[in-house]
């Protein structure tokens, strides 16, 4: 009988640890998600776009030639639009048809004007609100098996005109806010003429099987790379040199299934930024999230590293980063935000082998973003798991971690976490389940010194 207590307590303890911490196997989990997305496949017609007309002479309009190649390449079901070395203004947006590849031969580079009026209003969003703005400046919607690759760059020019709006914004992105928390349809919600809302530089939304590899993005009005509500997603091998404000390098929308790897950032903002909505809009399609994301071997250089948030409403889970590295001064390295507005959750992130260089805070993770939000709506943020992370110093902190009293943050593992030096060593508030081990914050320290 004693022997029987003793096994049953043994397996009640068993239960309740596994019940707390989740055994993932990051390898087959990643691999299951890698394996799992399809490149894009396309038709052997292939077109140049000097055969419609264009010149790389830096100053001929090549709109029309660029939309004459798109539309032949939709006439014969797909194929790939050729652009040679040169430098080709476009002024107005390419929009996608499904089955091409624009490939970018080296010494090519497209240079997109800035003038608004050239770019007509689609359906898109903006910092997590679906809404009617410019066209971003290359644009592919319900679109499949579509890719951007070669040696090339893609130069937004966005000094010109659009960085200029930047002050004017404020007005425009609280009506789009106030639009998303009233529920306004979508029909009405047509900015534009009149409205300073930047475009975004490329975009894909609700589209399938897409590819970007190799190419080097150049100074975007806005975000650089937004994947919206689309899945199956591959980009590697970019180079960013892309300096103007929220200059995001990548931001994953309601999407899937994606692949970032061997990226080389050097961008103003976020390098990669996670989101999922934001507010009501983001809460009312929880059944999108972004999730199945794999980043490894990338180099970061910019604001942030790797941010979830703080646009998240409809959640983002499975999460994957692996051996990567900064250079140069980072704010943050592993940075989650969110507030009392967004609701969603965010859970189930593997962060390891990740070095860093000079941040302001090495690892940030918070319920309470910019101390917004009016309570109602506080997010879950738990199960994540941080790894073999070194930091040669923080400004400010190592490791924060803040939840709500009524909502903590739990069930995190911070594991091998090594920060030579820090202005403030570890602060944990409103948390439970926080699992620490080999955790070096300054010099480390070995044998006492003994009493003299």
């Amino acid at each position: 009988m004693k022997n029987n207590s003793f096994y049953f307590v043994l397996l009640l303890c068993f239960n309740v640890l596994c019940s707390q911490t989740k055994i993932v196997d990051k390898t087959v989990e990643i691999e299951r998600i890698v394996n799992r997305i399809q490149l894009p496949v396309f038709p052997n017609y292939k077109v140049t776009v000097t055969q419609f007309g264009a010149k790389g002479d830096s100053v001929t309009n090549c709109k029309s030639a660029f939309d004459k190649a798109m539309k032949a390449c939709g006439k014969k079901k797909g194929g790939t639009i050729v652009v040679p070395k040169g430098v080709y203004t476009i002024n107005g947006p390419i929009h996608f048809v499904s089955n091409v590849n624009m490939h970018l031969e080296a010494g090519a580079k497209i240079r997109f004007g800035s003038n608004p009026e050239d770019y007509p209003l689609v359906l898109t969003s903006w910092e997590g609100t679906m809404l009617y703005n410019y066209s971003p400046l290359i644009y592919a919607n319900n679109v499949e098996n579509v890719a951007i690759t070669g040696t090339g760059a893609i130069d937004g020019e966005a000094k010109n005109t659009w960085i200029k709006w930047k002050p004017l914004e404020e007005k425009d992105k609280l009506l789009s806010r106030e639009m998303n928390h009233n529920n306004v349809p979508l029909k009405e919600r047509v900015f534009g003429k009149g409205h300073f809302l930047r475009p975004q530089m490329i975009q894909f939304l609700n589209s399938k099987n897409i590819l970007m590899e190799g190419v080097t993005i150049e100074d975007a009005p806005f975000w650089c790379v937004h994947l919206l509500k689309s899945k199956s997603i591959t980009l590697r091998g970019l180079k960013y040199d892309a300096h103007n404000n929220n200059n995001d390098g990548i931001d994953p929308e309601y999407s899937s299934d994606i692949l970032i790897e061997n990226i080389k950032f050097n961008n103003a903002d976020d390098n990669v930024a996670i989101k999922a909505g934001r507010d009501h809009e983001g809460r009312a399609n929880s059944n999108s999230p972004s999730e199945n994301i794999v980043i490894r071997n990338c180099e970061f250089k910019g604001l942030h590293a790797v941010v979830i948030g703080s646009e998240m409403s409809a959640g983002v889970r499975n999460v994957f980063v692996d051996n990567c590295k900064a250079s140069g001064y980072l704010k943050r390295g592993i940075y989650i935000k969110t507030n009392s507005d967004r609701g969603g959750y965010v859970k189930d992130l593997y962060f390891s082998n990740i070095a860093l260089g000079q941040v302001e805070d090495c690892i940030y993770m918070t319920a309470n973003y910019h101390g917004e939000g009016g309570g109602l709506y506080p997010s879950k943020i738990s199960d994540i798991s941080i790894s073999n992370v070194s930091c040669e110093s923080a400004s400010n902190a190592a490791i924060v971690i803040e939840g709500f009293p009524e909502k903590k943050v739990e069930n995190i593992v911070l594991d091998k976490i090594t920060v030579k030096s820090a202005k403030n060593g570890m602060t944990l508030t409103n948390t439970q389940n926080i699992s620490v081990n080999e955790i070096i914050i300054g010099d480390k320290i070995g044998v006492p010194s003994s009493v003299k």
